[in-house]
């Protein structure tokens, strides 16, 4: 083989890998280290087809059923003489929950019991020992829990879009990360036209009794469920509703991630439905993803810089935590970080790098190819 064809098949190749890593860059990828991947806490899932609930968030409350609760009151005049149950007490039905000793005269006089209507959790009592007691006036009241309402406020907009029989998952930050199921009984008689939103009544079992009135609630509304559905994680999403995008793991270089332009659909509580963009089989970045931002920003943006802005403190030129010892040589100096230049760069330097190096090999390559050439001419005209 001549040397001008060895010298422009070396050209070609690195034209080739200049071009490739260039590429990456122009497209939004982000190139990192090894360890760089490991400090960001880069972490991905694989993006396939699945059933995907289209689903509305709101808050609201838990209240009791109209007719669960009863008043306990007296037939008679009289003075309370025995009140054996206080709020939060559980009682049956047809319990004694109080005497009264009646005004009619007698030796002694008479003492009537107070019986509770229904069974449930005393949540009111104004009666002490001694007080009159008037058949107007209720001494207690009580209330069956066994089954309560959730009511949550809904957008007004989306009421229609909500059928009696839909169900929520109901969540009560009172009581931890328990989920209780709901279904959706009927809405409101009027709407709130200040919030724009209207009440709706999700039935609620209250078994174990720990769903109180009055609690706070978080509701996750089901409004539909389709199969077959692609969907990312909330988390993954970047940018602006108008620019959506991804971080995606790089089909051929390592350590490398590809910025995506996606378009969304529909939302649910945790995931996202992803109309174009993305195809089953993908590596989305979830965890990491907002970090992945800083460092393919652009500008020079370095490692360091973008573990800077996503932790809130100082690293090393490689991504490393500072040690204490050059925490404070480098609050000393005034400088930003631990003095580890020699360490993996981002991608930005690693294309410079890359580019001097080719730029002067070429060029190389270009002049002992001259020299080659006139060496050729100077032969031949021996010769001639």
């Amino acid at each position: 083989m001549k040397f001008s064809n060895i010298v422009f098949s070396c050209v070609g190749a690195l034209l080739v890998s200049h071009a490739s890593l260039q590429a990456a860059g122009e497209s939004g990828a982000v190139i990192l280290t090894e360890q760089g991947v490991k400090n960001l806490g880069i972490e991905t899932v694989t993006v396939e087809e699945s059933d995907f609930e289209d689903s509305a968030f709101a808050l609201g409350r838990i209240e009791t059923i109209p007719g669960s609760t009863g008043a306990v009151s007296s037939r008679i005049s009289g003075r309370l003489v025995e009140l054996p149950v206080s709020p939060g007490d559980t009682v049956s039905k047809d319990q004694v929950v109080a005497q009264v000793e009646s005004r009619q005269p007698g030796d002694p006089p008479p003492v009537i019991p107070l019986r509770a209507p229904v069974g449930g959790l005393v949540m009111h009592s104004d009666a002490r020992l001694g007080d009159p007691v008037e058949p107007d006036k209720a001494l207690l009241e009580i209330a069956d829990l066994s089954k309560v309402y959730a009511v949550a406020r809904v957008p007004d907009y989306q009421a229609g879009l909500l059928k009696p029989g839909a169900k929520a998952r109901i969540r009560i930050p009172a009581l931890g990360e328990k989920v209780f199921e709901g279904e959706l009984l009927r809405f409101g008689t009027a709407a709130d036209a200040e919030n724009g939103t209207i009440d709706a009544f999700f039935h609620m079992p209250n078994p174990e009794g720990t769903l109180r009135p009055s609690m706070r609630a978080e509701f996750t509304i089901v409004k539909s469920m389709r199969a077959g559905v692609l969907s990312v994680p909330k988390e993954s999403l970047q940018g602006n509703p108008a620019n959506r995008h991804v971080y995606v793991k790089h089909a051929k270089l390592p350590n490398a991630f590809d910025k995506v332009i996606v378009q969304t659909g529909a939302t649910s509580n945790d995931r996202v439905e992803i109309v174009d963009g993305l195809l089953p089989g993908d590596e989305v970045v979830t965890r990491g993803s907002y970090s992945l931002g800083f460092a393919g920003g652009g500008g020079g943006v370095s490692l360091k810089e973008a573990l800077d802005a996503a932790h809130g403190h100082k690293h090393n030129e490689d991504g490393s935590e500072m040690s204490a010892e050059q925490a404070a040589a480098a609050k000393a100096g005034g400088g930003d970080d631990g003095h580890d230049h020699g360490a993996g760069k981002g991608s930005s330097s690693l294309r410079e790098k890359f580019f001097m190096a080719t730029t002067a090999l070429l060029f190389l390559l270009l002049v002992l190819t001259s020299i080659f050439r006139k060496g050729g001419k100077n032969e031949n005209s021996d010769f001639a």
